[in-house]
């Protein structure tokens, strides 16, 4: 079978990424070469959606070629609408992160944008493999990368925390890997089909869930295995914290969704009330962590633990309201935390401070900055008419119905959220104008508003208009609730979550 727009939409910044190998370390030559091979991506991408059947819940588009015949393996790819929504995630944020990079990074843009390229090209493959063994490799590869953003162009303890990444998620992924040679002994293929027609115990369903589940549980991450998140994100540079928060956090929602559920059915209906209680911790946890912290970057850390925990929490209702949801979230999730992180990193350039009493009165001298930090922030704490809310609050009536006690603690969450946004934002931002420094802080520059723009528009068009998104996922979600045995109940209009809010 030929290699189509997915292949190609791989493709384009691995080229990129081998393209910089062989050119000048010329600033402005490494920008175009990174821009041009990201932008290029996105608009493969659209391709990708083009051709795309909504109405087809199964996994479309395929493209196949022998890779390692002597073992089965092939190098196929297909997309549903789970893996697309994050596809078109994952390469409508690349370009804007390396834009915004391109004045931060004062060493080694070349090997920085090389690095980011191939991360891209790990991440795409994993969200459209349908071999295990090539899912695994790019899997595993996305660690390459992102360890050498981290340890190279990150903070003071960056080498620090790129080793327990490192570490952490190579856990993980050894363990899956085992399952997935233990699946390949049984079907004697790789292809994700074939293995989800091989019948196992219960027994088996459960060690099998088990190695998976921890695999994506790190990389969520799933309360108690978050430690890694805050020490990445606080280490990391701006993008990196973008692309972690944005992209690569929901490799493990997204395997979870691919892989765990419908593979292990049994399982996943037998693990789902602890998975339940697990979300809810992870949700109180990271939101009361997060009122405590002092620097603003490690309180968005924590919240995004506490965000993930919604994601989790309303994969694992079982619901057909709450799963989809979950799958809108994770593409909220991206684009609200990635703009924050962004704003964090254009003030740090300004102040190279992220301690919050270090600010204060500063929507007096950057009215712009400030608007958007609002913006966004309410866009993270769910405020109806923004993009947070058409996936939080769906997640949570879909879990009413189904566990009613997790639907009103994961409710907590969401005032904790509010109280540790603005009461951070209201610290930064407000009050009186202290100090020379905060006196000439300046305002965004016109790229930086342009990098901001298109996850503005998007912000408030989701959350205004949410229901393409919700097109695009939702047969592939009742797809999956229909292999583990769950599809009973449909799914509630986003329009008809919101009337009843």
């Amino acid at each position: 079978m030929e290699l189509g727009s997915i292949t190609l939409t791989l493709a384009l910044p691995l080229f990129g990424a081998l393209v910089l190998a062989f050119v000048a370390d010329d600033p402005r030559v490494v920008r175009i070469v990174g821009l041009v091979a990201s932008a290029a991506a996105f608009v493969a991408s659209l391709l990708i959606l083009v051709d795309f059947d909504l109405a087809n819940p199964a996994l479309q588009l395929e493209e196949r070629v022998n890779w390692i015949p002597a073992i089965g393996a092939d190098f196929a790819l297909a997309v549903d609408g789970v893996s697309l929504a994050l596809i078109l995630l994952t390469t409508f944020l690349v370009p804007l992160i390396l834009i915004a990079s391109f004045d931060s990074v004062k060493v080694n843009l070349k090997g920085y944008v090389a690095a980011f390229l191939a991360l891209e090209t790990a991440v795409l493959g994993v969200f459209a493999a349908t071999d295990l063994l090539l899912f695994a490799v790019f899997f595993e590869f996305t660690l390459i990368p992102m360890y050498f953003i981290i340890g190279i162009w990150g903070g003071a303890k960056r080498k620090y925390a790129a080793v327990k990444f490192f570490l952490y998620t190579t856990l993980g992924g050894l363990l899956m890997l085992v399952a997935i040679l233990y699946l390949y002994a049984q079907a004697g293929s790789f292809d994700y089909q074939a293995i989800r027609a091989v019948e196992l115990t219960a027994n088996e369903q459960y060690w099998l869930f088990a190695a998976f589940l921890l695999a994506f549980a790190i990389k969520v991450p799933i309360f108690p295995v978050h430690t890694w998140l805050p020490d990445a994100h606080t280490e990391a540079p701006t993008g990196g914290s973008v692309f972690l928060a944005g992209v690569l956090l929901k490799m493990g929602t997204f395997g979870l969704l691919r892989y765990a559920l419908p593979l292990f059915p049994q399982a996943t209906i037998d693990w789902a009330p602890a998975l339940l209680v697990v979300s809810v911790v992870g949700i109180l946890y990271g939101s009361v962590v997060a009122l405590m912290q002092k620097d603003i970057k490690r309180l968005i850390a924590y919240s995004s633990v506490a965000h993930m925990g919604f994601v989790v929490l309303g994969t694992f209702a079982l619901n057909a309201t709450a799963t989809t949801a979950s799958v809108v979230q994770m593409v909220n999730h991206g684009l609200s935390t990635g703009a924050l992180f962004l704003l964090i990193g254009f003030l740090y350039e300004r102040r190279h401070t992220r301690q919050i009493a270090a600010f204060g009165g500063l929507a007096k001298r950057v009215p712009i900055m400030a608007g958007l930090w609002l913006l966004v922030s309410m866009s993270s704490l769910a405020l109806p008419g923004l993009n947070g809310f058409v996936g939080e609050f769906p997640i949570l009536l879909g879990t009413f119905q189904t566990a009613r006690w997790a639907g009103v603690l994961a409710a907590f969450g969401a005032v904790l959220a509010a109280l540790y946004l603005l009461w951070a934002y209201q610290r930064m931002f407000h009050g009186p104008l202290v100090g020379a420094d905060n006196e000439h802080t300046t305002d965004l520059k016109p790229r930086e508003i342009g990098v901001l723009a298109p996850l503005v528009v998007l912000i408030v068009g989701i959350g205004v208009y949410p229901q393409p998104l919700f097109d695009l996922v939702e047969p592939a979600v009742d797809r999956v609730l229909t292999e583990v045995g769950v599809a009973d109940a449909p799914a509630v209009e986003p329009a008809a979550a919101v009337s009843e809010e």
